[in-house]
């Protein structure tokens, strides 16, 4: 099968000199490939050199068919219509003149009688059956706007598809939308991604990094299989390194030994006088030269070992998922931690967001707060930490607590980690803060980097830091979305932390495998508020 994406020698470096990725040769037919590695590996830049709108440092891009493109941010003007959005607003026009008997010869030439059976059913299969062309799309919601961009695609039928994180922003039934689409979409796709549900519907996956691309047959389980699998084999292979320097040194001083005794044999002999001193001082000569011959091989032994340790050790850090520790609560199992009695909260203008909520927390539970896009779970959480109090029932919060949205909003920017830290925790001394920070892996000069500077997971490892690495951390932790914006190691470290973590949890999210990665007990699942598209 050729391939309609063909990478040959492909390498990008910034504008300020720093390379991406070295030389790739990648080739993508009709297959669904998830393009995956840390963030600023330079994903969403190979996207950019595969649809042409950057051109590489080095080697060339080929390309065969027509491609089309979801991109991670989608936007809109308020007033453009359905039928502009989805790219048909021309092809419309000259079948309703046509309708009209207004048309002239070019638009019989031009019209395309199947086009509005083909978006009656690309809005069906994106959840929007019925949705007028002619509507603005200013009234829907940033994840209808997404489903019409995959309604786009499906219209096109480009021969591939590429899409930039397209669950990013849709809740749990705009995810299984794009993970249907992706199962029927018969042309190829790529798909940088860090929603394993939707990874799992790949037939391949790619790992981008500083050091190329690495490509795994199969979908994500069997690309984590796989890793897992060369983890442990990295394991192995240290052990047997440190094993064999272990032996090199035995060996080694074991051979110092025996010279150590013969060199002593000779200096009583020499002492007895029972030999001339020609000879001895032949044997002397020949002891010395052997002696550095020897020292040379041992050298030689012992570097090799420590170089094959140093490998060993070097695979694990890359294979390694990166841990940190959050600090213990001492929460009780029995203390009441929060409690909802038939609260609500309305707008100024008397829209209601919430309605009659009940339900406590106690102890360290974990509990998952879900429901579709505008179902208010983001004003749930408000009333949780008490920034907004309900405007009908009460809400009693007789414990700590803390809470970082996706923009982790709670840190300054513009100021380094350490400044951010002594500002939310004034009373710790500086030795408390620069330990607190080291325990979330910010060490030495790493805490005085600006928040501006840090990645997603960076980012959101900070704002742990600040809000629970006090000498009195809060014993309920509050968390709205907290994959959005990180990559999949990120995403391991954090789910590692919140299992260990001994304080209660209250976790809005639509990913479904970090729910059940940090062992959420219980779920509060919010209906729709906001209406659906009618007919």
């Amino acid at each position: 099968m050729s391939p309609l994406i063909h990478l040959q020698a492909v390498s990008y470096t910034t504008p300020d000199g720093h390379r991406l990725f070295p030389e790739l040769d990648l080739s993508f037919t009709s297959e669904r490939t998830g393009l995956v590695g840390h963030n600023a590996a330079g994903k969403t830049t190979l996207l950019r050199l595969i649809e042409g709108l950057l051109p590489p440092s080095a080697g060339k891009v080929v390309r065969r068919g027509s491609i089309g493109v979801l991109r991670q941010q989608v936007q809109v003007s308020g007033h453009t219509t359905v039928a502009e959005r989805l790219g048909v607003a021309d092809a419309l026009s000259v079948l309703q003149r046509l309708e009209a008997g207004t048309g002239g010869a070019e638009d019989l030439e031009q019209a395309d009688w199947t086009l509005e059976p083909r978006i009656a059913d690309a809005l069906a299969a994106v959840g929007l059956p019925g949705l007028d062309p002619q509507r603005p799309v200013g009234g829907l919601s940033g994840g209808q706007v997404t489903r019409l961009a995959l309604a786009q695609l499906l219209i096109e039928r480009p021969d591939i598809i590429l899409l930039d994180e397209p669950t990013n922003n849709l809740d749990r039934e705009g995810r299984a939308t794009v993970a249907d689409l992706l199962s029927a979409w018969s042309g190829g796709a790529i798909v940088v991604s860090h929603d394993r549900a939707l990874l799992r519907r790949m037939d391949r996956i790619v790992e981008l990094s500083p050091h190329g691309a690495k490509v795994t047959g199969g979908n994500w389980d069997a690309y984590t299989a796989q890793r897992e699998a060369e983890r442990v084999a990295a394991h192995r292979s240290l052990e047997v390194a440190e094993r064999s320097l272990r032996q090199a040194d035995r060996s080694i001083q074991q051979t110092r030994e025996r010279k150590a005794k013969r060199d002593a044999a000779g200096r009583r002999l020499r002492r007895s006088g029972s030999q001339s001193k020609l000879i001895l001082d032949a044997q002397k000569g020949r002891s010395e030269q052997s002696l550095g011959q020897q020292r040379t091989v041992e050298n030689r032994l012992r570097e090799d070992a420590r170089r094959a340790v140093a490998d060993a050790r070097a695979k694990i850090e890359v294979l390694e998922p990166m841990r940190f520790a959050l600090p213990a609560t001492g929460l009780p199992g029995g203390r009441l931690v929060l409690a909802f009695d038939a609260a609500g909260w309305t707008t100024q203008t008397g829209a209601p967001i919430l309605r009659d909520i009940s339900f406590t927390i106690t102890g360290p539970e974990r509990i998952a707060l879900t429901g579709p896009n505008g179902s208010g779970k983001t004003t749930l959480l408000r009333l949780a930490t008490g920034d907004i109090d309900p405007t009908i029932g009460t809400v009693h919060r007789p414990a700590s607590s803390a809470k970082l949205d996706q923009q982790v909003s709670v840190l300054d920017p513009d100021t380094s980690i350490l400044e951010n830290f002594r500002r939310l925790r004034p009373d710790d001394t500086d030795n408390a803060c620069r330990a607190a920070l080291a325990r979330f892996r910010f060490r030495a000069d790493a805490a005085l980097q600006p928040v501006g500077r840090l990645s997603g997971g960076e980012m959101l490892r900070a704002g742990l830091a600040v809000v629970l690495g006090g000498q009195t951390p809060p014993e309920l932790l509050i968390l709205d979305e907290p994959t959005n914006h990180l990559d999949l190691e990120s995403i391991a470290a954090v789910e590692s932390a919140l299992r260990d973590y001994d304080g209660a949890l209250l976790v809005a999210s639509h990913d479904e495998d970090f729910l059940e990665a940090i062992g959420t007990t219980r779920r509060i699942d919010l209906p729709p508020l906001l209406p659906e598209v009618k007919e």
